[in-house]
Parts: structure tokens; C-alpha cells; sequence
């Protein structure tokens, strides 16, 4: 944190009022996406992007590794490690296909329908959901003003691959 952040918050001015309220949102934010994995723990003893994985499974059967990592916009190999827990626990089955002795096809195994039944949705996730209800010109203000707000964070931009539930 730079002085003059850490000065602006020990002493707070209107201007620093709208920065602690900011804050208070995105506290609220990070509950409630906190909140929502916690209940789908609870419930099905899956973690939210595994929960994520099993519903798009669900909807198109035999989808390749991939593409399940494409449509949850995660990295392949962190697609592959949520589904070894998955055929591990006998939610997915993973058949090889073709000649790309590499390449399976995903298919959604009995036992994962019932979980996926009686698993708290959105299985996409809170926010997820909450941001595909918001108009484009918000989410292009938002998209803009995080952005900076990421820049200024220096955060590495690796970690928006990393899903929220594995934070």
C-alpha cells in the first residue's frame, strides 16, 4: 500500500468516505460469493467449480476437456484437476475418443444428476449470475473501473483464471 493510501485511510476526508464504502461493497460482494460455496459445500460436499463443471457436463454430454475449461474460463489443466475428483467420486465418467490417446469425452453419471438436483444453484455461481443480469453499459462501466482499479493493485492477471472458489 503506497503512503498516501495508507494516510488517506488512517484520516478519512469525504473523498476517502466514497473509497471505505467502495470497500464495504466489495466485503459484501466477496460474502455473499462466500456464502454461496459454503452452502453448496454443505449440501453436496462439492466445491462451487466443481459443482460449475458437473452442470455443464450435464448439458452437453460428452464435452471434451477442453472446451468444459473454455465455458467455465478456467486453464485446461485446472478443468482436468476438477474433473479427476469428479470421476473420482463417481459423478463423471472420462472415455478416451479417438485417436488422441489424450482427448475424452465427459458424461454425467447417475450419481452426479442426483447431486446436481439437490445442489443449491446457481451452479454457475452468485456472481457469475449476477453480472449476466446486468446491462452491457454496467458491465462496460464496471469492466473499465476495475480494470484501472486492477492496475493500480498490480494484481497478476493469472489469477482471473483461478476460480473464486478456489480462493
Amino acid at each position: 500500500m503506497t503512503k498516501k493510501a495508507r494516510t488517506r485511510l488512517s484520516n478519512p476526508d469525504v473523498e476517502d468516505e466514497a473509497a471505505i464504502r467502495v470497500l464495504r461493497q466489495f466485503r459484501q460482494i466477496f460474502n455473499a460469493v462466500k456464502t454461496h460455496f459454503q452452502r453448496v459445500e454443505k449440501k453436496v460436499g462439492l466445491g462451487g467449480a466443481q459443482l460449475w463443471a458437473l452442470g455443464v457436463i450435464r448439458d452437453r454430454p460428452d464435452i471434451g476437456m477442453g472446451e468444459l475449461g473454455k465455458a467455465l474460463n478456467i486453464h485446461q489443466s485446472t478443468a482436468s484437476n476438477l474433473v479427476k475428483s469428479l470421476v473420482e467420486r463417481d459423478l463423471v465418467v472420462a472415455a478416451k475418443t479417438g485417436s488422441d490417446r489424450r482427448a475424452v469425452s465427459l458424461r454425467l453419471l447417475p450419481e452426479g444428476a442426483k447431486l446436481l438436483k439437490r445442489s443449491p444453484g446457481p451452479f454457475t455461481g452468485v456472481l457469475p449470475e449476477a453480472l449476466a443480469a446486468l446491462d452491457a453499459e454496467s458491465l462496460e462501466r464496471l469492466e473499465a473501473d476495475l480494470a484501472r482499479l486492477i492496475d493500480v493493485l498490480h494484481a497478476d492477471e493469472r489469477g482471473g483464471n483461478i476460480p473464486l472458489g478456489n480462493l
